[in-house]
């Protein structure tokens, strides 16, 4: 597009000339010392892993120590996270190399030449990302979830390279050669039991939205005398929050007796939620927990949106009837509830106001 034409389509001038100011600004810069940090880190894989070029982010990490390992080390705003860099890549051929140098912004240091001269323990890994042809005519490249609730360190079909302690000098003319020959395995099945059902089903709304198959999952706990009377049918109460792969608080197994302090106390809860749900008082209900991650994040909001797709109309109109219909919900009206607190706070309402 002319500059001519992008005039008339941002609509300001003195806007258009700002952008254009701060384009010339980040074209001619550096980042901190770039200059003089001529040492570089080239990231492969094997064609071992995959004969084919592989798009995603290749990220790099730098830590003190190794345990545990490296990518597991970076939480999210905590200061002692380790150096992280990252670029994407597009296409990468099988023992083709990506590099990340001094150039490279990462977080907490903004660059390779602010790490004081020493050993470290060095890996990398790349997210993997795939090609998303989407009904609205966007073509996106984006990391789909693999049941693992959008979290990079554990997604099934990741390389990563083993963890290796090596010495790094930002100032040395080097390149360091890392090679990710290790893959993040699939999760194993998660089993039922008598009172936790998992579910997943295929959306035809969202499949048509982003051009491959998309699913939904659930959690559903079942009643206290489920299977000792078929013909009795229950209401629906939906727990609306974060990706859980595995239901939260609630565990039919008494607490472990080597458990101490928060891990025994939370233990202690949810055993103690187990024996209340069978108790003789407790309401009989369904109680769901819904899975809805998506290729930008752990969860959709529950409602629809341009970038993430009709999930509300997914979740709302295919998802919940399908959970009624196969577990004998009471259906529409004052049988289904909802309750979340934080992001499923904002699902929840939401969903009350574009699903009365």
């Amino acid at each position: 597009m002319s500059l001519e034409n992008l005039g008339p389509r941002i609509g300001n001038p003195a806007l258009l000339a700002t952008i254009l100011a701060s384009t010339a600004l980040f074209a001619g810069c550096q980042a901190p010392g770039e200059a003089d940090a001529p040492l570089r880190f080239g990231i492969s894989f094997p064609s071992e892993l995959s004969s084919e070029p592989l798009d995603g982010r290749v990220l790099l990490l730098i830590s003190n120590h190794d345990e545990p390992e490296p990518r597991f080390q970076v939480r999210q705003h905590r200061a002692e996270s380790p150096p992280l860099f990252g670029i994407d890549v597009n296409g990468l051929e099988p023992g083709a190399e990506a590099f990340i140098d001094a150039g490279v912004f990462g977080y907490p240091l903004k660059s390779l030449s602010k790490i004081p001269a020493g050993e470290y323990w060095v890996q990398a890994l790349l997210h993997r990302y795939e090609t998303f042809h989407r009904a609205d005519g966007h073509v996106v490249k984006l990391p789909m979830d693999r049941g693992e609730g959008q979290n990079w360190q554990i997604a099934p079909g990741n390389l990563y390279s083993t963890p290796e302690r090596i010495r790094i000098d930002p100032a040395s003319n080097e390149v360091i050669h890392l090679s990710m020959d290790q893959e993040i395995p699939p999760f194993p099945p998660v089993e039922d039991t008598d009172y936790v059902k998992h579910v997943q089903i295929q959306s035809d709304l969202l499949t048509e939205f982003w051009g491959r198959p998309m699913h939904l999952g659930a959690i559903v706990l079942l009643p206290w005398g489920f299977d000792d009377h078929p013909e009795a049918q229950y209401p629906l109460m939906i727990n609306h929050g974060h990706f859980q792969r595995e239901i939260r608080g609630f565990s039919e197994s008494p607490p472990d007796s080597n458990l101490e302090g928060a891990d025994l106390e939370r233990a202690q809860a949810a055993y103690r939620f187990f024996q209340e749900w069978t108790g003789p008082g407790f309401p009989r209900m369904l109680y769901v927990v819904i899975q809805h991650a998506n290729p930008y994040f752990d969860d959709s909001y529950a409602v629809n949106s341009e970038n993430v797709g009709p999930y509300g109309d997914a979740i709302t109109h295919e998802l919940v009837p399908y959970l009624e219909e196969q577990f004998r919900g009471l259906g529409e009206g004052w049988a289904r509830g909802m309750h979340g607190g934080s992001t499923g706070g904002w699902e929840v309402l939401g969903a009350q106001i574009f699903y009365p």
